[in-house]
């Protein structure tokens, strides 16, 4: 699941153009990490945990929560992000009037664990 926020952005026509361009741009990484996940489903899958015994992470979510800050960062380096994953492994989770993304990688870790 992506979701970006963006703060204090006018409603002009170039923001409209820009808005439609990272529009586009989470469609195709949305479609890239949906292809890990699809590839991932048909092996086996490395699970740790966080925070409890419940509170679970694969190989896969940290892979497609890099995929898509790796991708984002390319095509938009003046946004940041928080990440579920990458702040579960201790990264700072910093609010910014920069449009942040919030990555949770694979919103539904236990149901892809047991596929």
């Amino acid at each position: 699941m992506l979701t970006l926020l963006i703060q204090e952005w006018s409603c002009s026509s170039n923001m409209a153009d820009l808005l439609q361009k990272v529009m586009d741009h989470a469609v195709a990484v949305a479609r890239k990490a949906g292809e890990v996940v699809r590839e991932a489903l048909r092996g086996e899958r490395a699970v740790m945990t966080k925070s409890s015994a419940v509170d679970l992470v694969t190989q896969t979510d940290q892979k497609v929560e890099q995929l898509i800050i790796q991708s984002v960062k390319e095509k938009f380096p003046e946004h940041r992000f928080i990440g579920e994953e990458s702040v579960a492994a201790g990264e700072p989770c910093v609010w910014t009037d920069d449009p942040t993304w919030i990555i949770d990688p694979i919103d539904g870790t236990t149901n892809f664990v047991h596929a």
